[in-house]
């Protein structure tokens, strides 16, 4: 590991103008990807600056009835919380489903935010990866490849996003809060990660300086009936080969509002537009959520290992779907 300097900030203004004196420095929350990334000297930061204790942790209500929640909130706290639990349980779940109780209990929502691809050419310094060192190439697309990317994918990189939390607030449309030179600013979370295109190693629209403060829940009452699920190799916090994020409302046996996206099949958390599209109106049957979920997948392109994933994802789509529309009709 490089020799680096650490610096604990004690405001947001103080952590901006700490990392915007070297171009080579990081925002260190929960450390559970960075320092991993450091010891086998992917990130080589100068800089280590503490944005754990810049002020209250908080998950608290919104006057329009959502919820914000602190970038340095700890991941255990979100998946706990009351007003979590009650109105976005499918973000809950994506937590307790994502990690192991003493990850969960480092780990920072802004962090989270800002985790990078589990890809193994990734991690491995002799492969090739545009990621890791723009222009080098991508090892992954004719090597071994099954836990790669299906959707948003690129000639110069076809890695997943790792993170399960990351999707939930995808199908929730969450508002991200960023602080930097330039000023505050809110990005929606379709926005915030980037596909890979001729860009691999740009992954967020965070600019240089800027610094995440919060993640801010819209008002969706339907979302306290939501749920995630998640296909993996097994049981023990393995990462997502296909996950899906769902929440749905029915009214006299029509969809009348669904949200939905992908985790474990794309290069970034997948919002499933094409499938809620298709779903907006239609009977809520295993017909209408079959059919959707070919929709959303239409477009997707497997590679010689990780094509299954085009229908993995479709069943998970579909099955997911049918769970939340059968607890529906017992109510």
């Amino acid at each position: 590991m490089k020799n680096f300097s650490f610096s604990r900030a004690g405001t947001a203004p103080e952590a901006i103008s700490l990392i915007s004196k070297n171009s080579h420095a990081k925002f260190l929350g929960g450390g559970t990807n960075l320092i991993d990334l450091m010891r086998e000297n992917i990130e080589q930061p100068d800089v280590l600056v503490d944005v754990t204790r810049l002020g209250p942790s908080r998950i608290e209500e919104t006057a329009e009835g959502g919820v914000r929640i602190g970038a340095e909130v700890r991941n255990t706290a979100v998946a706990n919380d009351r007003l979590i639990r009650q109105r976005y349980p499918v973000l809950s779940q994506a937590i307790l489903f994502g990690a192991s109780g003493q990850i969960r209990n480092m780990a920072t929502v802004g962090g989270n935010l800002m985790q990078r691809t589990r890809c193994y050419y990734f991690y491995d310094k002799a492969s090739r990866c545009n990621k890791r060192d723009p222009g080098a190439g991508c090892d992954a697309i004719d090597g071994f490849n099954r836990i790669h990317a299906i959707l948003g994918a690129s000639e110069h990189c076809i890695a997943t996003h790792p993170s399960d939390m990351c999707v939930a607030l995808a199908a929730l449309g969450a508002t991200i809060h960023v602080d930097g030179p330039g000023g505050p600013r809110a990005i929606a979370f379709d926005d915030f990660h980037k596909l890979p295109g001729d860009t691999p190693h740009i992954e967020t629209a965070l600019l240089p300086g800027e610094l995440i403060t919060a993640v801010e829940l819209a008002p969706l009452p339907f979302a306290s009936r939501s749920m995630y699920r998640k296909v993996r190799d097994r049981a023990s916090y393995a990462f997502a080969l296909a996950s899906v994020a769902a929440a749905i409302e029915i009214e006299g046996g029509r969809i009348r509002n669904v949200r939905l996206a992908l985790g474990g099949v794309a290069t970034k958390p997948w919002r499933a537009f094409e499938a809620e599209r298709v779903l907006a109106g239609a009977e809520a049957t295993e017909e209408s959520f079959l059919r959707a979920a070919a929709a959303e997948v239409a477009g997707a392109r497997g590679y010689r290992d990780n094509g299954f994933k085009i229908e993995l994802a479709k069943r998970t789509i579909a099955s997911a779907l049918n769970e939340l529309a059968r607890r529906e009709a017992k109510q």
